[in-house]
């Protein structure tokens, strides 16, 4: 289905103990809540908004038409992807992905906020035509090693664990996204001899049954970011590739 755009009809509401995503295809903290979604097993429809023209009826259900959004029962909106995430984990008990101990899901929590400098600096490198930090290179290997260390320190696939947990979904549709680095020469900064722990857990990651279900080919993710970058973001990427 194509993105919903300013004129589209507003879907009807939803039912019984459904909810709702208003998302994007592209959108990495869309795709935060979805994997959340997947992993859970939560039955949940999804409603992909053009944002370069969004629907008229979009910002009367979503404060300035934000998204993600999460539309719950009684047509409750919540918006802000880890407040989306936290609310999920709690309401949905089943596979829970936090850990059981408060002092490694605290240490879990402080690591996901610690990425959001990876992500900001990313956005920098490769959304941004014009460079307006010089140190954004420093901060993606800096970033990196934090958690190539914390991988080391846990001995184990995940950072979960031996399975996933939620520190592994919020940080990977960024990590899904690396080899955007790449297009505009930044490859440096994706050393596999500095990072052979990252690079064997996104290994894991893409064989993962739910990372499976949102994983779009790194081929999507470029096209879409040339095309962003031209000023012609094209949301019907996908659908017009099959």
């Amino acid at each position: 289905m194509n993105p919903l755009t300013k004129g589209s009809k507003q879907p009807p509401p939803i039912k019984g103990h459904k909810i709702r995503l208003y998302s994007n295809r592209f959108c990495p903290y869309s795709q935060r809540i979805i994997l959340v979604l997947d992993a859970k097993k939560i039955q949940y429809e999804v409603v992909n908004i053009n944002i370069a023209n969004k629907p008229d009826w979009l910002y009367e259900k979503v404060p300035e038409g934000k998204i993600p959004a999460l539309e719950v029962e009684n047509e409750e909106i919540l918006t802000d992807d880890l407040i989306i995430v936290d609310y999920l984990e709690e309401r949905y008990h089943q596979h829970p992905l936090y850990p059981k101990d408060p002092l490694q899901k605290a240490k879990d929590r402080i690591l996901i906020e610690q990425f959001n400098k990876v992500v900001n600096a990313m956005y920098r490198l490769t959304i941004n035509i014009g460079r307006m930090n010089m140190n954004d290179d420093d901060v993606i290997a800096q970033g990196l090693s934090v958690f190539e260390r914390e991988l080391a320190d846990r001995g184990t696939p995940y950072f979960g664990g031996s399975k996933l947990g939620m520190l592994d979904l919020m940080i990977w549709p960024w990590c899904e996204r690396a080899d955007n680095l790449k297009v505009f020469g930044y490859q440096h900064l994706l050393r596999r001899d500095r990072y052979k722990k990252l690079m064997e857990w996104r290994n894991h990651m893409t064989e993962d049954t739910v990372v499976k279900k949102s994983l779009l080919h790194s081929d999507y993710h470029i096209k879409y970011l040339q095309s962003y970058r031209a000023g012609m973001p094209d949301y019907d990427l996908i659908l017009n590739s099959n």
